[in-house]
């Protein structure tokens, strides 16, 4: 191992010796290989040589996709980061830059307290250019959000806010209008949705208004029952990432899992407003580009299955027709590829899809509770789902209730970006 991964980047840094003397252009893209996170970007500030070992290292380890070549890709960019001075902005950009390349491995190698890690030290770099922070922030945002750390990604979304404010020049209104939707998005999942409005409000009218931000406002449209323009949003969410020719985005905030996200939201709200057949087509595009992306036995494809299990929950619901076999066969494959804890157990188990989990086990109950054999199973569910819950906005029985029934529409969304309740 120890002697693969030292020849691997020595292999590294001998060819990109010969790839930077080539190096003419003020701009490198990163290519995009089948699993891309960051997507196609311009850095013009930072180093050609770091910008080539970022391609090296990526590309390796997801190219043989295995333990081995993730742990060499990280000894590529760990090299590549030592080398790096810390003087001027274009060094910290290049540093900035490594970073997000390294949080990417280790959050696709499921190690997403590291990955924080990594986002933290590209937000301490002080000469580092604003419209990379900001990149560092709604991953740093979105990773905290999806374990759970609330609070703590509201404080760096303010924090970020006010250092835009400080700085206050014409050419930062774009870092500003995306650091505004990153902590609306935080505000959403706290269930703050006035607050949330005045961070969204105007954003329609934004020329940054695709991809990641057209997807959390159409999520707030969504949540306070805007359906019309919700879909809007979701659409231009997910042609803005299409259409996308340079990007910047990393670990869960990534174009393919925005283009994923924005699919399965719209699926939902589909089947929120009754129009079933749009949704189960919607939901299974957003289902097998979940399989695809992640692989057929990760946990993100069992969020995915319990938004679909809760479409036929809600269809059977409105049409009064039955379909308990599928709907149990769904929630439990999704419950068992979350990674859900056995009914007796103590504490959660996986913090990152709790609130699905809460989701997929109270829909499961009530499939027991209607089988005069199994209802002691399913009141064991039940209790299990409401002491599991968490959200504050919507209470486990509001987001199981069909739309039709929910007072005011009152719905919940699943954000398959943090795997969390809105």
């Amino acid at each position: 191992m120890i002697h693969s991964v030292a020849k691997c980047v020595r292999t590294a840094a001998a060819t990109l010796r010969v790839r930077a003397i080539s190096v003419r252009s003020s701009s490198v893209r990163y290519s995009i290989p089948l699993r891309s996170i960051h997507g196609d970007i311009s850095v013009p500030n930072a180093n050609h040589v770091a910008i080539q070992m970022v391609n090296y290292a990526l590309s390796h380890a997801r190219s043989q996709n295995s333990g081995e070549s993730y742990a060499q890709g990280m000894l590529v960019l760990e090299q590549c980061l030592g080398t790096q001075p810390n003087d001027d902005q274009a060094s910290q950009d290049s540093k900035a830059t490594v970073l997000l390349a390294m949080s990417d491995l280790l959050y696709e190698s499921g190690n997403s307290s590291e990955a924080i890690e990594r986002l933290k030290q590209v937000m301490s770099l002080s000469l580092s250019s604003l419209s990379i922070r900001v990149v560092a922030l709604e991953a740093l945002v979105g990773l905290l959000i999806q374990s759970g750390q609330d609070d703590a990604s509201l404080n760096v979304a303010d924090e970020f806010l006010e250092l835009v404010k400080e700085r206050g020049h014409e050419n930062l209104q774009d870092v500003a209008a995306t650091a505004k939707t990153i902590k609306g998005l935080a505000e959403l999942v706290k269930g703050s949705i006035e607050s949330a409005e005045s961070l969204f409000r105007g954003l329609e009218n934004h020329d940054m208004c695709i991809g990641n931000a057209a997807l959390s406002y159409g999520e707030y449209l969504h949540a306070t029952g805007n359906f019309e323009k919700a879909k809007e949003m979701y659409q231009k969410s997910i042609q803005g990432v299409t259409e996308t020719k340079e990007s910047m985005c990393s670990c869960n905030m990534n174009l393919k899992a925005v283009s994923l996200a924005a699919t399965f939201a719209l699926g939902q709200l589909e089947s929120h407003i009754g129009n079933f057949g749009d949704a189960e087509e919607t939901l299974t595009s957003a289902l097998t580009s979940a399989e695809e992306y992640y692989g057929h036995n990760h946990p993100n494809v069992g969020v995915i299955l319990t938004g679909v299990a809760l479409m036929y929950r809600n269809k059977a619901k409105q049409e009064r027709s039955s379909s308990i076999m599928i709907q149990e066969g769904l929630f439990r494959r999704a419950l068992e590829l979350m990674k859900a804890p056995p009914l007796d157990s103590e504490g959660i188990i996986n913090m990152e899809t709790q609130e699905v989990m809460a989701l997929a086990r109270g829909g499961y109950a009530e499939l027991l509770l209607i089988q005069e054999k199994r209802k002691g199973e399913g009141e064991k569910m039940k209790t299990w789902a409401e002491s599991a819950w968490r959200n504050t906005r919507v209470s486990l029985s509001e987001a199981l209730a069909p739309s039709s029934e929910s007072l005011d529409k009152v719905v919940a969304i699943i954000d398959a970006r943090t795997t969390r309740v809105l």
